[in-house]
């Protein structure tokens, strides 16, 4: 009888928080992007043209994003409005209770 191949394992692909700076895979992060047409929104799909970077689902990392102005323009290479940040700021993640 012949063996059966062992699988193969999927590769994931592996994207960097702006702020905290560690690896997660892509899904469990949120990508910002620049785009040139609407500007600096978040992109759920993953999938939207233009510059982008990655928030982990951290609420200390969404804060110092949207609080420290310079991080997320120098990762987008480009200048971001106050109504632009308070758009980001929606979907920023809540905090988890903890259950003890």
């Amino acid at each position: 009888m012949a063996k059966k191949a062992a699988r193969k394992q999927k590769h994931v692909p592996q994207r960097m928080c702006v702020v905290c700076r560690k690896r997660y895979d892509k899904r469990r992060l949120t990508r910002i992007v620049n785009s040139p047409q609407e500007g600096v929104v978040v992109d759920l799909s993953g999938k939207k043209n233009g510059r982008g970077a990655y928030l982990c689902d951290q609420v200390l990392c969404w804060d110092k994003a949207i609080n420290v102005t310079n991080l997320l323009e120098q990762a987008l290479k480009c200048e971001i409005s106050p109504q632009e940040f308070d758009a980001l700021a929606q979907f920023k993640p809540v905090a988890n209770e903890r259950m003890e």
